[in-house]
């Protein structure tokens, strides 16, 4: 996939069927965009194209209430990639473009720039200055500037629409399952393992320490995950959470023990992807206790990847 920060380089291909959107998440209801646009570029001969904006917009004009992204950029561009997106756009969204209206960024970049010779929004997606951007401007303008503009329905899940705020909420409450539905994949995270206390080690049940690059992780507890090591999804247990069993701890941390494996993960990235939610974080009295009680969550971790289904899954995750 060619990739793009702003719209000034004179490699970026013109005769574009395109979308754009921020996409956080690549939620089921934005990958229903995505294939819109790619069905659609592959039947005229065009260039499935998605212009995304980072920072977040709000994170610009209101910061204070801006929400935390389900993903990183270079995890939404890689998604973008996996769905058939060949050119990708990522403009920055500060001040001065914000100030931009609508009319100009269509004309300039959409019409001018990109050429495009269809353009699809998502139900309710604003843009330009004072969000003056809609599907009816787009429509409007689309027939000036000759070329066609139509919206994509949403996505719905037990008569709710999926969302990236949705989604946050249902993370914030654990419930990685229903989220699991919603992305039409498993929520997952990324980072770098770094060294921890090895209490995990000196019990019997070595963990990675991730340091996530992700700023949303589920909520405290602990959770059946599938984890990346040499392309190869494999079962782990995890904890996310500020370990209350040692009082000398009180930052956030992930740490996962994958099954069946001793090798060195220091200074690896890796990617956790959440499962299933076994139960709350809790304090524990003294090591012993701990050590049961995770002797007890890998017997519940390991009967879930026994269900039918879920070990096969593991290789298309």
């Amino acid at each position: 996939m060619r990739i793009f920060h702003g719209t000034d380089n004179a490699s970026i291909l013109r005769g574009t069927v395109l979308t754009l959107g921020v996409f956080d998440g690549l939620h089921l209801g934005h990958q229903r965009i995505m294939e819109k646009v790619v069905d659609r570029a592959e039947a005229i001969g065009a260039v499935p194209t998605a212009i995304t904006f980072d920072p977040h917009p709000r994170a610009v004009l209101h910061p204070e209430n801006a929400p935390p992204l389900l993903q990183t950029l270079d995890q939404r561009l890689a998604n973008f990639e996996f769905l058939g997106i060949e050119q990708a756009i990522v403009i920055r969204f500060d001040k001065a473009f914000a100030a931009q209206n609508a009319e100009t960024f269509l004309h300039d970049i959409v019409h001018e720039r990109l050429q495009a010779k269809e353009v699809y929004l998502g139900k309710g997606f604003f843009f330009g200055k004072n969000r003056g951007g809609n599907i009816v401007l787009l429509r409007k303008m689309s027939r000036e500037l000759g070329f066609f503009a139509d919206e994509v329905s949403e996505v719905t899940l037990r008569g709710t629409r999926i969302s990236s705020s949705k989604i946050r909420h249902l993370l914030a409450e654990g419930r990685v399952n229903l989220v699991r539905r919603m992305l039409g994949r498993p929520y997952g995270v990324e980072g770098q393992i770094v060294h921890g206390f090895e209490r995990g080690r000196t019990i019997g049940f070595p963990t990675a320490n991730l340091k996530p690059q992700n700023r949303v992780i589920p909520k405290f507890g602990v959770y059946a995950t599938a984890t990346l090591i040499n392309n190869e999804w494999r079962k782990s247990i995890t904890n996310v959470g500020v370990r209350p069993t040692f009082e000398d701890e009180t930052a956030p941390s992930i740490e996962t023990y994958v099954f069946d494996f001793d090798g060195d993960l220091y200074g690896d990235v890796l990617r956790v992807r959440f499962l299933h939610r076994i139960r709350d974080e809790r304090k524990f009295n003294g090591i012993e206790e701990l050590k049961t009680q995770i002797e007890r969550d890998t017997k519940h971790a390991l009967l879930y990847f026994k269900r039918q289904g879920v070990n096969n899954s593991l290789e298309i995750i």
